[in-house]
């Protein structure tokens, strides 16, 4: 997949190459990184920092001390009086201790890895949501803005190991200088020769590190299908489907050709990078015993001890390891940048649909209704405009109804009414003022809607109903009279929990509710709140023709002297209305009394006769 790039807020190519410029742009998100760190837990943060201060210490101050053993046992070995046994055995237990204090000093540090990790996990993925809640709902309906968010996602764990990276970076660093002023003093041509044997590792590792990158980049849309696929072909959402269409052979088919196709790009990549690493190993061995070489043929010429021989060679292999894991680790640190840019990209979205700087407060009562004024929105990245030429007014207290075909825009301009979209062109007014400077929150509050497509909580029955207006959630008479008004109790009553009751399969005893029951629950968040303006968008479709007029009588009887929209496929329910709009696509066609829509034999004559023959 070709992804567009961009950097610091810039627009991407359309390519997932990333050159070494962007990776060294990438890096400056570090910052941003650890104050992430730093804001998830100071005291666990300056724990971990300190620790490894001390642990790198502790590699020079070992071999040192063994140089020292050996030294003395060597003089010890020529029969020098001048050497104390005593004091080689002090030696061995620095030697000792030194170590001990390394091994607790690594398991402290790794624990605090572990649990700022979790943390880090926690405290991002809470400011995520957070973030999500204040974008817009076009927003999530885009597949780029997906991509984003899915790798946000992804980075709220794998960013964790980010952070032992950095922190063992510094560690190693200061570590390799304290070992390599001990080589400097000895023979400055062994830093040369350690270079010569890590450099082309280096940049070996980073080339098929950011190869790495861009393959997982290229593939996030088809990760997602696969995760869909994944889902499709076991779940308890979709079993029913799955097996009367017998549509098992056809998902595993596709999740199979996926699949296959991702591990034989990563198999093609690790052996290449497989192959390559081998050589590159080679050079640095070659490396590494060539600066042996030199080292002891000084100790055979009397220039170093046997003492010296062991340092030295302990701290080049040790410098040897040290450099080449903090190069390594420099290009994983970049390449987790990389992955972090994706994160911050995510939190770079800023929202379309903004409050007013200074928000007026929701009129109420509402006096003259909302008006369209030539109102119009399509999606980004669409030619077509879902509404258009949008002109009406629906009135205080007065019963509005929306008909026409799958498509026409009914749930769109729904949708325009509570700013979940904001107009593409015209204006929406309320009470003569623009919708968009009233306080957006107190709209929301006012505005009491249940989509067609309303979410089943896999939750407690009073907690589906309660989410209509969670902060009266502990409110169980409001619960129980919001559920008494759609029909709701008369269900709960029958649970054997009652209002405690879980819903769904999801979880243990969870019950299962048929399409009609889950509708009534749905129904009954409306009335969780004395909203102004009362919005049913299809959502009694799995109710039977008696059960749903009975709903929108109720729903009419508990909406006097409010505003209300319905929307409803059946026409004995629209004909409640006091006035209905006729939508095709997208622009209003007709507006009337149900009456004065049929004397003009137009569009909604047309339907209404359609549908009537079906009952004849």
């Amino acid at each position: 997949m070709a992804s567009e790039r961009k950097i610091s807020g810039g627009t991407r190519l359309k390519d997932d190459r990333l050159t070494l410029k962007e990776r060294f742009e990438a890096l400056r998100l570090i910052p941003a990184f650890f104050r992430l760190v730093w804001d998830t837990s100071k005291r666990l943060t300056l724990l971990n920092i300190l620790l490894r201060i001390v642990r790198a210490s502790i590699p020079l101050a070992i071999l040192y001390v063994g140089k020292l053993i050996i030294d003395q046992v060597v003089l010890l070995s020529r029969n020098d009086s001048s050497v104390s046994t005593d004091y080689i055995w002090k030696l061995v237990a620095a030697e000792f201790a030194l170590a001990i204090v390394s091994d607790v000093l690594s398991r402290g540090t790794s624990l605090l890895d572990s649990m700022l990790g979790d943390l880090f996990a926690n405290h991002t993925s809470v400011k995520i949501m957070q973030h999500a809640a204040t974008l817009d709902l076009d927003q999530f309906e885009d597949s780029t803005f997906y991509d984003k968010l899915e790798r946000a996602r992804q980075q709220t764990t794998g960013r964790t190991v980010l952070l032992s990276q950095i922190l063992g970076q510094v560690q190693d660093i200061i570590t390799m200088g304290f070992l390599a002023a001990g080589l400097l003093a000895f023979n400055p041509w062994l830093i040369l020769l350690l270079l010569i044997a890590i450099v082309p590792a280096f940049l070996g590792e980073s080339h098929f590190n950011n190869k790495s990158y861009e393959l997982s980049r290229s593939q996030t849309q088809q990760r997602r299908e696969l995760d869909y696929l994944r889902y499709l072909g076991a779940s308890d959402d979709t079993a029913k489907e799955v097996k009367i269409f017998d549509l098992s052979d056809f998902i595993i088919t596709r999740f199979r050709a996926l699949s296959n196709k991702f591990y034989r790009d990563g198999k093609r990549l690790a052996t290449r990078r497989s192959s390559w690493g081998a050589f590159f190993a080679f050079l640095g061995s070659a490396g590494y015993y060539g600066a042996y070489i030199v080292i002891i043929s000084q100790t055979i010429n009397g220039r170093l001890s046997v003492g010296d021989l062991t340092f030295l060679a302990g701290s080049f292999r040790q410098l040897r390891s040290l450099l080449e894991s903090i190069l390594n680790r420099f290009t994983a640190v970049s390449q987790g940048a990389i992955y972090l840019r994706d994160f911050f990209d995510f939190f770079a979205i800023e929202p379309r649909i903004l409050p007013s700087a200074s928000p007026l407060p929701f009129p109420n009562p509402i006096r003259e209704g909302f008006r369209f004024n030539d109102v119009g929105f399509k999606y980004s990245n669409s030619e077509q405009w879902a509404n258009r030429h949008l002109n009406f007014t629906l009135h205080a207290g007065e019963k509005l109804a929306l008909v026409g075909e799958n498509g026409a825009g009914k749930t769109t301009l729904v949708k325009l009414l509570t700013r979940l979209y904001d107009p593409t062109e015209g204006s929406i007014l309320l009470d003569g003022i623009d919708l968009k400077e009233y306080n957006l929150q107190e709209l929301r509050m006012n505005t009491g809607v249940i989509f067609q497509d309303y979410l089943r909580y896999q939750m407690s029955f009073s907690q589906n109903i309660a989410v209509g207006n969670i902060s009266e959630s502990e409110n169980a008479a409001l619960i129980q009279a919001a559920a008494e008004q759609s029909l709701a109790h008369a269900l709960a009553l029958k649970l054997p929990e009652q209002y405690e009751q879980k819903l769904g399969r999801r979880f243990n005893q969870g019950i299962e509710l048929s399409g009609g029951e889950w509708q009534k629950i749905a129904l009954a968040r409306a009335y969780m709140k004395e909203a102004q303006l009362l919005i049913l968008d299809e959502p009694t479709a799995a109710l039977d023709a008696r059960a749903e007029y009975e709903v929108f009588q109720r729903f009419a009887d508990l909406t006097k002297g409010k505003s209300a929209i319905l929307i409803s496929h059946r026409f004995s329910t629209v004909r409640m209305a006091d006035r209905i709009i006729v939508l095709e696509k997208g622009e209003l066609v007709e507006i009337g009394t149900h009456e004065e829509l049929i004397s003009k034999s137009g569009r909604y004559a047309e339907l209404f006769h359609l549908q009537a023959m079906g009952y004849r």
